[in-house]
């Protein structure tokens, strides 16, 4: 079976070859499917943010090791007892990357990011096929073509991330990053009512598509400074809601001090491992009283998400496609940051 993994850990973009990390095509064994799992044919499966970190060694993985979490497919078979959630052969799906056991403590306390037994289902999506458990797939929408189903996970994320900032109507916000999350968030931040909604973002065709989501204000923090701005944009108060979905160590800093007295700030994105940062907690949580938190993944925004999906827009996330034998060059231009997001189609369609 094809897959996309990494097959030499480190930064993949890095200038001394002799340190680059390196995502290829191989071969990888086809995985069993037992009583309660789905065999998927993979339609697509997307580049996400995180991947290159995953090479850089965010987990400490061996190689090769599979890529791949934001897919969508068509059901090749069931297992004898995959019935629960009404699964046909032939159906259209996307999947939740992640299968929660339900018995750890974990589980059972209602904080299934934290699992004991994540592992026991991490395979590839970014394959010819994938096996997952039958709780893992949902059945997409017959408007929702399978190319813009492979973002279901990622508006998951946006879900959980609007659950965490717990916006109120006609509160200011900001949203740091305009990649696939900082949109969606950005998308559905201007739904739930936020006011002066501003995007923080170096790219200029990314502060253009973020205004087309709802953004009123955007900043490029290149060529202003961005305390300033944001202080000028609200009237010295700051905002309310400000969300990291960036993931750059060059911008987290500052995020605290644009954030208003009493206010959230979500870091949602993923940062290296050994990155610290200075923390005044007498100035930001006792003076302040800020709320600070980040999160990992999505459990329950899954059904949420599904429920989004055919009203939001998403099309400029399904503009650059590239066949499975060319994944080496997806991940290329997912890292030139020519396009918000890079495609891979697993099957000819």
């Amino acid at each position: 079976m094809l897959t996309v993994a990494i097959t030499k850990m480190g930064r993949l973009n890095h200038p001394d070859p002799e340190l680059r990390g390196r995502v290829e095509v191989i071969d990888f064994p086809e995985q069993d499917l037992g009583p309660h799992d789905v065999k998927i044919r993979v339609a697509y499966a997307a580049i996400c943010g995180s991947d290159p970190h995953l090479a850089e060694g965010a987990f400490s993985w061996d190689v090769p090791q599979g890529l791949g979490h934001e897919i969508s497919g068509v059901i090749e078979e069931l297992g004898a007892e995959a019935h629960v959630n009404g699964l046909a052969v032939g159906d259209r799906v996307a999947c939740n990357f992640l299968h929660f056991c339900g018995t750890c403590y974990w589980c059972r306390t209602g904080k299934q990011q934290f699992c004991t037994e994540l592992a026991d289902y991490q395979r590839p999506g970014m394959a010819e096929y994938v096996v997952w458990h039958e709780s893992q797939v949902y059945k997409l929408p017959d408007d929702v073509s399978l190319l813009k189903g492979c973002l279901l996970e990622p508006v998951s994320v946006g879900v959980r991330m609007l659950d965490k900032l717990q916006p109120r109507v006609g509160q200011r916000a900001l949203v740091c990053g305009g990649g696939p999350i900082g949109q969606i968030a950005t998308q559905l931040l201007a739904r739930a009512g936020a006011t002066e909604l501003t995007m923080v973002e170096p790219i200029a065709e990314r502060r253009d598509l973020a205004l087309g989501y709802g953004a009123v204000h955007v900043i490029d923090p290149t060529t202003e400074d961005l305390t300033a701005r944001a202080m000028e944009i609200t009237g010295g108060l700051g905002y309310d809601v400000v969300l990291d979905a960036s993931g750059s160590t060059r911008a987290v800093g500052t995020l605290p001090d644009v954030t208003q007295r009493g206010g959230t700030l979500i870091y949602g994105a993923m940062y290296p491992n050994e990155f610290e940062m200075p923390f005044n907690i007498a100035q930001l949580c006792y003076f302040k009283e800020l709320t600070i938190s980040g999160l990992f993944v999505s459990p329950y925004a899954f059904p949420r998400a599904l429920q989004l999906l055919p009203s939001l827009d998403l099309d400029a996330f399904t503009q650059a496609v590239y066949p499975l034998e060319r994944a080496s060059e997806a991940f290329d231009v997912h890292l030139s940051g020519a396009h918000p997001k890079v495609v891979i189609a697993c099957n000819p369609q």
